[in-house]
């Protein structure tokens, strides 16, 4: 079997695996979360999210891929850090507290609406820890990384892991909210391709930041 098609074999078999667990993940949620204590939700919720990347992380494992391989970078950290931020807020600006203030909130209220302080700082850890971490491991990382590989074209890898990212929200509700998250998609291949010191790191702190500011300016405003 030649190069490409095992790496196009573990795209296939990574994305898939990943949708089969966010479905997994998503029934759990529907269905039995609720019924568990709070305290225990909070524990659970991160836990099972970060499942849903152990088939791409055993594909990465097994095939001898490195972090650094799929943008990790050891350098830096702090500025890393620093502009994953950065990114994270300016889209929160532009792409949720923009359609806010001109009448279009539904566009991208996400049904969180809290009231209390820590229930904000569990979003925060919630969304950079367990979302950011597995969904921009997956499609900024690994199937970034595969799709350069297989074609040798960072356009292609950009719209096939956008592509990918928008269809892994199906559980978004329709077909506008997966387009939507694939632009998304195609905004964090950007900025990882364009801006300085933007690494795997920058993109999942970005991701959520972005995503736990939807909750913020949908409670306050």
């Amino acid at each position: 079997m030649n190069i490409k098609r095992k790496l196009s074999l573990q795209v296939i078999a990574g994305f898939m695996a990943s949708l089969l667990f966010v479905t997994a993940v998503n029934l759990f949620n529907q269905n039995l979360l609720m019924q568990l204590s709070l305290s225990v939700r909070m524990v659970l919720m991160p836990l099972i999210y970060w499942s849903i990347a152990v088939i791409p992380l055993l594909i990465m494992i097994l095939t001898g891929d490195k972090p650094s391989d799929y943008g990790f970078i050891r350098k830096n950290i702090f500025r890393q850090i620093i502009v994953g931020g950065v990114i994270g807020i300016v889209m929160s600006l532009f792409l949720t507290l923009l359609p806010i203030l001109f009448g279009k909130g539904e566009w991208v209220d996400n049904g969180h609406h809290y009231q209390y302080l820590w229930q904000f700082i569990f979003d925060f850890f919630y969304f950079i820890f367990a979302v950011g971490l597995v969904e921009e491991f997956i499609f900024r990382g690994f199937v970034y990384c595969k799709v350069n590989l297989i074609t040798g074209s960072k356009m292609a890898s950009l719209l096939v892991s956008s592509l990918l990212f928008g269809l892994f929200h199906f559980f978004g509700g329709n077909l506008l909210q997966m387009l939507m998250t694939a632009v998304i998609g195609v905004i964090f291949c950007l900025c990882r391709e364009k801006i300085k010191n933007c690494t795997l790191l920058s993109l999942m702190i970005a991701h959520g930041v972005y995503d736990a500011m939807i909750t913020v300016w949908t409670s306050i405003l």
